[in-house]
Parts: structure tokens; sequence; C-alpha cells
């Protein structure tokens, strides 16, 4: 079917606004989860300088997401602009963290990219690079901490700390295996459903690791402050490493419910009310979660409607 066909053109048009009202149910359905007259309470008793630099550290934490994509820029060697790159990479980022990698991982991606006038096996290398670099942070952060025995599991939690150490060794293993595929082995690329991925350079995979460390270590620090800096750091990020991978296998819009719960089972010995920690964790969700999403929502709307222009432009570009 030519994409020219007025039929197709009547398709995309319903499945946009199809895409546009899942959106607003989702933002929708997310904002009577959160009790807003408890987090405006808990961000008004707060501590200006660490509710500042809280503010700070997320800012810097989106910046880096931007990074996974201006690195997937390199990989796929397109042409759109980095201002663009970046702008989408909050959009995505944003959605993704609250309503699910399915909207923003890849829906939005897949949207925002293709309007820009990239093709779709191109935004299949971005997710995909994206997706690795991200948890090759974690897994790397994560091997290490729970090797070391940084965590300590209270007794008969689903599972013991001998299982998490083995788990770290796991991870760890992960790495090394990835770096020495990325710097020797012979087949380079494999092709799944039709899309040849590409595996990095030994270097560029560094890259990814350095990057998405730094923004694992970021967002434990953002948590680090608004509990008041009593507990270790490195404590509360392999708080947040365990709780990410247990909203990943129990997946609810933006954890809710999981973080917390994981927090304050492991926090149970550090002397910290559970009151502070819930209060930290609605402060968390109020800085990471749901200002970068309403900020995204009017970022969205302003790159679809400047879509057609752009992607003028960018076809120019890329056609070089």
């Amino acid at each position: 079917m030519s994409h020219s066909h007025p039929r197709w053109r009547l398709i995309k048009k319903i499945l946009t606004w199809v895409f546009f009202i899942a959106v607003a149910v989702l933002l929708v359905v997310y904002a009577q989860k959160i009790d807003w007259e408890e987090v405006w309470k808990v961000i008004r008793n707060y501590d200006r300088l660490a509710l500042l630099s809280a503010v700070g550290l997320v800012v810097l934490s989106y910046l880096i997401y931007g990074c996974y994509d201006l690195l997937g820029r390199a990989y796929c060697g397109h042409k759109l602009a980095k201002r663009q790159v970046m702008l989408v990479s909050f959009i995505c980022y944003a959605f993704n963290l609250t309503l699910s990698t399915w909207v923003g991982g890849i829906g939005m991606r897949y949207r925002l990219y293709s309007r820009l006038g990239l093709p779709g096996s191109t935004i299949t290398r971005i997710f995909s690079l994206s997706i690795t670099t991200n948890w090759l942070g974690y897994i790397l952060l994560g091997g290490v901490i729970f090797t070391l025995g940084v965590v300590q599991l209270p007794a008969h939690w689903y599972i013991d700390e001998s299982t998490l150490r083995i788990l770290g060794i796991v991870l760890l293993l992960m790495i090394a295996a990835y770096l020495w595929a990325c710097a020797f082995a012979k087949r380079r690329h494999m092709t799944i459903k039709g899309q040849k991925l590409v595996l990095p350079t030994w270097k560029f995979a560094l890259l990814q690791m350095a990057i998405s460390s730094a923004n694992w270590m970021v967002m434990g620090a953002i948590v680090w402050l608004l509990i008041g800096e009593d507990v270790n750091y490195f404590f509360v990020l392999g708080v947040l490493l365990v709780s990410s991978i247990v909203g990943v296998i129990v997946h609810i819009p933006a954890g809710i419910g999981v973080l917390e719960a994981v927090f304050i089972a492991l926090l149970a010995g550090e002397h910290v009310s559970q009151g502070t920690i819930i209060a930290a964790l609605l402060a968390y969700r109020m800085l990471y979660y749901f200002l970068p999403l309403a900020l995204a929502t009017v970022g969205y709307l302003i790159l679809e409607s400047r879509a057609k222009k752009l992607r003028a432009k960018n076809e120019k570009v890329l056609a070089k």
C-alpha cells in the first residue's frame, strides 16, 4: 500500500489520536495514584539546600540520559541535530520512567524519531543501544555493590545475602563477557527480526558503562540527599538498585509502592524512621518523575507542532 493513499493517511491520523488519548489516560491514572497534599507538605518542609541540590542532580541525570541517545547517534551515524536528539531523549525517558518502556522507550521514541525523519531500522538500533547502555551501568554497579555485601538484607526476606552476593558475581561475569565480546568477537553483528545489530568496540562499551554508572550514582545521590544523609551513600545506592530490579519484575507505573516497600524493609536497621523514608521517596517521585513528566508533555506537544518543519530541514541534512 502506498503511503500517499488516502486510506493510509486516515489510518495514520486515527492511530495518532489513539496514541494521544492513551498517553492522556495514562497521565490521569498516574496523577490519581499520588497523594498530592502529602507531596506538597513534604517538599515545603525540606531543607532548601538539600532540595536545590536534589533538583540540580535531577537535571544532571536527565542530561546523562540524553547522552545515551547521543551515543546512539554516534553508533548509528545519523545526522539529526544534537539538540533534537537531547529533546527526544528527555521526553522519552520522562515517559519511560513513569509510564513504562512500552510508552516512553518504544512508543514515544519511534513516534518522535520517525516524525523527525529517521527510518525504523535506525530507531531500533538507537533504542537497543539505549537500553543496553542503561542496564550496563546497573549491572556494573550492582555487581560491585552486591558482591561486596554493602546491602544488609533483613532476615526472612525474599532473598538472602549469600544469594545477593552470587547475583553480584553473575552480574560482574556478564560485564566481563560483554567487554570480551566487544574486544575479541569475530562475529560482530546479529540479526533480530530483520534488524541488524552490530557490537560496538570495547572502548565504546567502556564509555557506555561509565556514562550509565554515573547516572545510577546520581539517582542514588538524589535519594541519599532527600533521606538526610544519615545513611551510608553506597547502602542507599544498593537499596535503589535492588528496588529497581524488583520494580522491573513487578511492573507498576513509576514503581509506586515497590520503591517504598523495598526502602522501608532494607533501611529498617539504619535508625531512619518510616516517615522520613516515605517523605524522601515522595519528594523523589515529585522531582524525578512527575515534574520531568509535566515538562516532557509540554516538550512533546511543541515537538509535534514543529515536526513537519523539522523533518523537512532534517531530510536535506540526512540526504547529504
